[in-house]
């Protein structure tokens, strides 16, 4: 029978902390998706949305003005226009997804 170090346990510990992380990421957008009749409810999902990195633009998954526009679309009534930005930002993040898988 095998051992795993310790340095082997942590970083397959840090690997399922990460992909979880990734997980939430991709629930909250569908909330989104999901709630664009509740402003409030999509800006607070926005709004932790904007706390995970996206190495890939090396930005915010959503930052700041794109939540700031998502949610004035939808103060205007333009859930279609809100749900391509959230499509265009999940696009974004699922490439990095993708590429971790490949």
């Amino acid at each position: 029978m095998s051992q795993s170090s310790p340095e082997e346990d942590r970083r397959h510990r840090r690997g399922l902390k990460f992909r979880k992380r990734e997980d939430y990421a991709i629930e909250l957008f569908r909330q989104a998706q999901a709630s664009l009749g509740d402003v409030a409810l999509v800006d607070r999902l926005l709004l932790q949305l904007g706390r995970f990195y996206n190495p890939y633009v090396n930005a915010p998954i959503v930052d700041l003005e794109t939540r700031k526009r998502i949610v004035a679309m939808l103060e205007r009534g333009d859930a279609e226009g809100a749900r391509s930005l959230l499509d265009e930002r999940l696009a974004l993040y699922a490439r990095i997804e993708d590429a971790g898988e490949g």
